[in-house]
């Protein structure tokens, strides 16, 4: 059996997609199967430390969206045809797919923010692509959900069948993101914040992201506890990333406000757990990996009443209203001030992020794959 793996939209591995692929691949085992990656041949290196030395086929050079989707379209029928490919997999079904499939094919969606909410606030995707990736998902023969939340949002979307969707949840290294001791600050020195700092890990994207309406929140949570925090905002710019930078910059409190850019993939798991406590005031999340890894790392949670958090979290985290900053700094002065939430906050969140291993969803995504041959 040969199988193929489209590592686009993957950006050199250090995406969510990008992690979620690279935790897969460590986790496969050395069989009669045989596994070919294809993608840009910059994506390459991406996936040179494998242990399991997967080949990777190299389709060109050429970055950006328009790029990806036009090999997809016009050349991937004929490469995996030549490749000999008996199933091929598509980690990023949500942003890059063909319109035919000459073999058997397995997607993952992470989430349908492209089709969620409005025109303004609703993920970037193209118009082209926007119209054709539900027929395109409906052509899949099975699709891996990443939460219940992003299954029925397919079902609703795009008319996928439920009995094509399995629920995969991501996972968490436990052996990687675990609590610290108050004395390791190491990780945060390329950067020269100090403890005691809020954390929001993620990609400056705005709207969907919220990092606007976080920034407000951190200013009243300031003007209220007059407490030396500051907040760290630890990702890559994305869309919108220049309106909250502006929105940083205007603050009262700039002083006390950090951008990171992508943080070194190594020293992230110390920064995590370096924080006092976490944030995620995202207006949609097919998952929360943030939160799944703030736990793991032993801080506690306030995320946003929206989309897949409260499935993901449960009741390990704080809630509040993604649109209210009022609302959103009371649950941030809660974990500030009061000791018992933020151990009982801490405890369940330990417990929970226990749950999600990425053993198990590598386990579960290839016998999907297997089976589906």
């Amino acid at each position: 059996m040969k199988i193929g793996i489209d590592t686009f939209a993957c950006n050199i591995g250090v995406s969510g997609v990008g992690v979620y692929l690279t935790q897969i691949l460590k986790r496969i085992p050395i069989s009669s199967v045989k596994y070919e990656l294809f993608g840009w041949e910059f994506d390459r290196f991406a996936f040179a430390d494998l242990d399991n030395k997967i080949d990777f086929v190299s389709v060109g050079r050429i970055s950006g969206k328009t790029a990806n989707s036009l090999w997809h379209v016009f050349k991937y029928s004929r490469f995996a045809i030549k490749r000999k490919y008996d199933i091929c997999f598509f980690p990023a079904a949500h942003r890059r797919l063909p319109n035919r499939f000459p073999c058997a094919s397995v997607g993952t969606v992470h989430d349908m923010a492209a089709y969620w909410g409005t025109r303004k606030t609703r993920e970037h995707l193209g118009a082209v692509l926007r119209i054709a990736l539900p027929d395109s998902l409906r052509r899949l023969d099975r699709i891996i959900a990443v939460s219940e939340w992003v299954k029925h949002e397919l079902i609703e979307m795009t008319g996928v069948k439920e009995f094509q969707i399995e629920v995969i949840p991501n996972g968490v290294d436990c052996s990687v993101y675990y609590p610290r001791t108050e004395e390791d600050d190491a990780v945060v020195e390329p950067f020269g914040f100090k403890r005691p700092y809020i954390l929001y890990a993620s990609r400056l994207h705005h709207p969907i992201k919220n990092h606007i309406t976080l920034i407000k929140a951190f200013e009243i949570f300031k003007e209220k506890t007059k407490f030396p925090h500051r907040i760290v905002f630890a990702g890559s710019d994305d869309h919108g990333a220049g309106t909250i930078r502006a929105a940083a910059f205007n603050s009262k409190y700039k002083n006390d406000i950090f951008f990171t850019g992508n943080f070194p993939s190594k020293n992230l798991p110390g920064l995590y757990a370096g924080a006092h406590f976490a944030v995620i005031p995202s207006r949609y999340e097919g998952f929360g990996q943030s939160a799944i890894e703030s736990m793991a790392s032993g801080i506690p949670v306030a995320c946003a009443r929206a989309a897949a958090l409260p499935e993901t979290a449960e009741h390990a985290a704080l809630y509040f209203d993604p649109e209210n900053a009022e609302d959103m700094a009371e649950r941030m002065i809660s974990l500030a001030t009061d000791s018992e939430i933020y151990m009982r906050c801490r405890a369940a969140g330990l417990e929970r992020a226990k749950l999600f291993s990425w053993n198990i969803c590598a386990e579960r995504t290839i016998r999907i794959l297997q089976e589906t041959v």
